[in-house]
């Protein structure tokens, strides 16, 4: 939810942010919940995974014993070296997809142009090179991003560009018995305009 909708819905400019500034009090975004998620399953996983190893110890002779710690000292580096490049690849993911949501058609797609060896994920959480290869592919690969271009309808008398409730893009029944019951002309015009005969 951005505040361009919300002023769309009919609340004003103040409203709107004072809307947007009490969801953000209370929200979590996706993609912390997500890290938070697999951080918490992978932390399970490796306990259950160490209390089977330190079972698997006390069933050994001592002579044996050192050999054994030293095989699963380099499971568990292996393991926590892969946990890492995963949680680093979710971070990277979270960070695109946040960056395009609502400007693309396709965000899996979107997404999938972007070259992950050339970000750098900082210790603070920042992501170095998103914006550059962000910028570059709206300039590259326009057909990726949705128009900005208003999709609303320019009257006849040349009024100001109004939202067509009867377009595909605007589809609101709402304001469609509204602008029939205020303007009824303006009502069969865009109407028309849309494709359809009332």
């Amino acid at each position: 939810m951005d505040k361009e909708k919300l002023i769309a819905m009919g609340l004003t400019e103040e409203q709107a942010e004072k809307v947007l500034a009490s969801l953000k009090e209370g929200y979590v975004s996706k993609s912390i919940f997500d890290e938070v998620d697999v951080a918490k399953k992978e932390a399970e996983k490796q306990i259950k995974e160490r209390d089977k190893q330190l079972g698997e110890l006390k069933k050994l002779k001592p002579d044996e014993l050192q050999s054994e710690i030293t095989r699963l000292q380099e499971e568990n580096k292996t393991a926590k070296e892969k946990y890492e490049s995963d949680l680093k690849e979710l971070k990277l993911n979270s960070a695109i997809k946040l960056a395009v949501a609502g400007k693309v058609h396709d965000e899996d797609l979107t997404a999938s142009q972007f070259d992950k060896s050339k970000l750098i994920l900082g210790d603070d959480g920042k992501i170095t090179g998103l914006d550059e290869q962000l910028k570059a592919l709206q300039d590259n690969k326009k057909f990726l991003f949705k128009s900005t271009e208003p999709t609303g309808y320019t009257p006849k008398d040349g009024s100001t560009v109004v939202k067509n409730p009867f377009n595909k893009d605007n589809f609101n029944l709402t304001e469609q018995g509204k602008l029939f019951k205020e303007n009824p002309a303006l009502a069969k015009e865009l109407a028309s305009a849309a494709g359809t005969t009332l």
